[in-house]
């Protein structure tokens, strides 16, 4: 019991529910292990009892928790309550103004300071969130695409989809069909090196975008290349030229380390020339802006670079940032090298910004929707940059269900909540403030994570894990803060396990939620497909995610067939197929049933647009079209529990017989023009005036 009182303090949990009404143990040495790592000692008995003891202590004699939060919808802030007579409070402003008595009444927004002192001489001192009530809500209902941006290339792209091909697509979907959004993936920085790791979803950094998205024809200096530079440039065109095309015409994946490897030799020729005052002036803004987390994502870049990625396997002096700044002073080289990293933050960054620039002269209602991974690599730059708020020897994963009775360990770190708390949670709002940047709205995946975390301790397997829980009110309020001094929407994927209370949480908050049309069903009615009308509007309504089979795939049963293949499914391949098959049945019934499958089943693409028209039909703010589905691509882009089996992040949009297609091919596409069309016409969107022509 002692420990259980000791884990409870700290937020970790000694039990969890696999499945309704079944509670398992957490295996006690796991729990130890999760308290090691939050800096409490459990290994004894005798530590079990010390640490319990100070916790009870500290809790006693403390006059402020580590955070308090208001809400400006809930009347005007407040001071905390139950202080003793006569403790004087102190408001200092992330702006530096103090506030003291009933001057909290009217304290701005924003993360502020609050000092007390009370008349025994105690002091504390807490972090103040306050926030608006809720998220900025989209200015209209809309439909966008969903799109995995390697996947979508261009005449003109490099192998890979990039921030060109972006612009194209807002400015296309935007003007021709009335597309209020497109929500694209986590373009963090990949960790460098190669092989690198295909999937968007474990980057080495989530503050700062990959330049392996640039294109770099758009950059000013291209333009200005010397002679022998530019024959280079050729050269390098050249060769990006047949990496496109073996993609495009010889059935190659995507291959990101090839791409970066000849970008990287361009980018080195355009860093040559010399910027211009005004775009010199504009680069020392965003240096100054960007500070010390830039230049620490800079310096670890460049000492990748000389030392490999791995940077626990780096000389000692260059574990910490401490120690790699004083070797860049030393080092000229080295020094050059960060500065050009930090240049192609600046690059990406700015062309990011055109791409959001495009959409809203597009007049898409949102714009572009960026995409937050739930962690990051942990050899990657923001766990070297801030080693000491993620929580050593534990990665993040799912618990064992009804679904994956083994559970899942993804490989991610987590942040330590003390270790946010204490910073006044500084790393997570400066996250969400470089996200939002160009952001109409921001995707958080797995937004479960804001209040409880699986934490797998290293060498364990994920069924023995625990839950660690977050302070949910103070992850949230930043969120709405951020959101709310960007103007930008927040969409949570809130699939899969999650805990009574989270989506009642978030939507008290104006945060969305994400419905996939098969997984909607009235579960506690006998599991019938849940009606249009029933579903919330407070959410992203889509046919399927980058995780699931194409709308095609589903309704042909071709993921069953695929899964077969590969060696995936649970059960015998016929028993499988058939109850796809009457589930995709079912579906189509409820289709007919509603008057949206006029033709009858047995069309694909009739059926495709049926499933769409249904998704139109719910009362969602927001219609999600994965972009596949628009030429009817079979294919899933990442296919979970597999690795070499499977091009998991490499493929090209294709159409049904898997050759794959550029943008230009899918927006001169009949059968996408008619997708767009039936959605826009479902949502009631703002359609291309007469005459006009796709782009």
């Amino acid at each position: 019991m002692t420990l259980a009182r000791l884990a409870a303090r700290h937020g970790v949990a000694t039990e969890f529910s696999p499945s309704e009404g079944v509670v398992r143990p957490v295996p006690e040495a796991t729990v130890i292990a999760v308290l090691g790592a939050l800096g409490v000692d459990a290994a004894t008995p005798e530590a079990v009892a010390a640490s319990l003891g100070a916790a009870e202590r500290a809790d006693r004699e403390r006059l402020l928790p580590p955070t308090l939060v208001r809400h400006t919808g809930d009347g005007p802030p407040a001071p905390p309550t139950g202080l003793p007579d006569g403790t004087l409070l102190r408001v200092t402003t992330e702006c530096g103004a103090v506030h003291t008595g009933a001057d909290w009444a009217r304290l701005p927004l924003g993360v502020h300071t609050v000092d007390a002192e009370a008349p025994d001489g105690r002091t504390g001192r807490a972090t103040l969130i306050v926030a608006p009530a809720r998220v900025p809500a989209p200015a209209t209902r809309a439909y966008g695409l969903l799109v995995q941006l390697y996947s979508l290339l261009s005449e003109r792209s490099w192998g890979m989809g990039d921030l060109g091909d972006l612009r194209e697509l807002v400015s296309w979907a935007g003007r021709a069909h009335g597309a209020g959004f497109v929500q694209v993936n986590p373009l963090h920085a990949g960790v460098p090196g190669a092989p690198s790791d295909p999937s968007p979803y474990r980057p080495s950094s989530r503050r700062f975008p990959d330049p392996v998205h640039l294109r770099i024809e758009r950059i000013p200096e291209y333009a200005h290349l010397a002679p022998g530079p530019r024959e280079e440039l050729d050269r390098i065109l050249a060769d990006a030229a047949e990496l496109r095309a073996s993609v495009l015409d010889k059935g190659a994946a995507v291959d990101r380390d090839a791409v970066w490897a000849l970008k990287l030799r361009a980018l080195e020729r355009v860093a040559a020339v010399e910027l211009g005052p005004g775009r010199r002036a504009d680069f020392h803004d965003f240096l100054a802006e960007r500070g010390r987390a830039l230049e620490d994502h800079a310096t670890y870049q460049a000492l990748a670079e000389r030392h490999g990625p791995h940077w626990r396997s780096w000389p000692e002096a260059l574990r910490t940032p401490d120690g790699a700044r004083a070797a860049v002073r030393a080092d000229g080289g080295l020094a050059a090298r960060v500065d050009f990293h930090c240049r192609l933050a600046w690059l990406t960054d700015r062309q990011l910004g055109e791409a959001a620039d495009a959409a809203r002269e597009a007049g898409m209602a949102v714009g572009i929707v960026h995409d937050l991974a739930v962690g990051v690599h942990p050899e990657g730059s923001d766990v070297w940059a801030r080693q000491g708020d993620y929580a050593a020897g534990m990665s993040v994963g799912a618990p064992p269900d009804a679904f994956n009775s083994r559970g899942q360990d993804w490989g991610l770190p987590p942040w330590r909540p003390d270790a946010l708390a204490a910073a006044g949670y500084a790393p997570y709002r400066g996250l969400l403030r470089e996200l939002l940047r160009h952001a109409g709205a921001l995707r958080i995946d797995h937004v479960m994570g804001l209040f409880r975390l699986w934490w797998v301790p290293e060498g364990r397997e994920p069924t023995e894990g625990t839950y660690v829980r977050y302070d949910a009110d103070a992850m949230l309020a930043v969120l709405v803060l951020e959101a709310h001094r960007a103007g930008a929407h927040v969409i949570g994927e809130d699939l899969g396990t999650v805990e009574p209370g989270v989506r009642e949480a978030l939507a008290a908050r104006g945060v969305s939620g994400t419905s996939v049309l098969w997984f909607e069903r009235d579960w506690e009615g006998g599991g019938a497909p849940l009606p249009p009308e029933a579903w919330r509007p407070g959410c992203v309504a889509t046919a399927t995610t980058h995780d699931l089979p194409s709308t095609a795939a589903r309704l042909s049963g071709d993921h069953v067939l695929l899964r077969h293949r590969l060696g995936l499914l649970p059960g015998d391949l016929g028993r499988e197929r058939a109850a796809d098959a009457a589930e995709t049945a079912e579906w189509l019934g409820v289709l007919q049933r509603l008057g949206l499958l006029p033709e009858g089943p047995g069309g694909e693409e009739a059926e495709v647009l049926a499933v769409h028209r249904f998704l139109t039909r719910t009362p969602a703010r927001m219609v999600g079209v994965w972009l596949p589905d628009l030429v009817g691509d079979r294919r899933p882009q990442n296919l979970p529990g597999t690795w070499d089996e499977y091009p998991n992040w490499r493929l090209p949009v294709a159409d049904p017989d898997g050759q794959p297609l550029t943008l230009e091919r899918i927006a001169a596409s009949p059968r996408a023009h008619a997708l767009l069309r039936t959605v826009a016409e479902g949502v009631g969107a703002r359609t291309a005036p007469p005459g006009a022509r796709a782009v």
